[in-house]
């Protein structure tokens, strides 16, 4: 079968890149089956057959730039988990009100806190994944004071990338 650069393209992001979309925003996907899913979209895209190899002239990471950086913009595997995983904690965080996210935070965060929640013991694979994307809104979270309530003076850090007392 030969296609064009462009039809393979438009194969890597339609299929191959959007069938596991489903499974990264739920899991958080081990390094080497993200590694595995990159060698073969690579593969496709330089258009190595079984047995034989193709040179791969540029980078995976130049391709996955948007197409007005010069890539292609296509998705790395291992960045897109962590951004849906991203999305899910963002929706802990904003949106108390969907099922699934009361049942989460009922059994893995007592005091409804998902930023102060602990992994604990034998959590469930979901649970992880979306607990390990704490770091991704850490990054670029910040807090409005309001009525200080929910406040802790001495636990938040006021001034980024610094440690609080």
């Amino acid at each position: 079968m030969m296609l064009s650069r462009a039809g393979r393209g438009v194969l890597i992001k339609a299929i191959a890149q959007s069938i596991p979309t489903y499974a990264m925003s739920v899991f958080k996907l081990p390094a080497n089956f993200c590694s595995e899913l990159r060698s073969l979209v690579s593969g496709f895209w330089w258009g190595s057959k079984e047995g034989k190899r193709k040179i791969p002239w540029v980078s995976w990471a130049e391709l996955c730039k948007p197409k007005a950086l010069g890539g292609f913009g296509f998705r790395d595997f291992q960045d897109f988990n962590k951004a849906l995983l991203g999305k899910q904690a963002w929706r802990l965080v904003t949106n108390r009100n969907c099922l699934m996210l009361r049942v989460l935070l009922g059994k893995y965060c007592p005091g409804g806190a998902y930023m102060r929640a602990e992994l604990g013991s034998n959590p469930s694979y979901s649970w992880h994944g979306i607990w390990e994307a704490r770091e991704v809104l850490l990054r670029g979270i910040r807090r409005r004071v309001g009525n200080g309530f929910s406040t802790r003076i001495w636990g938040d850090p006021w001034i980024p990338k610094t440690q609080s007392r």
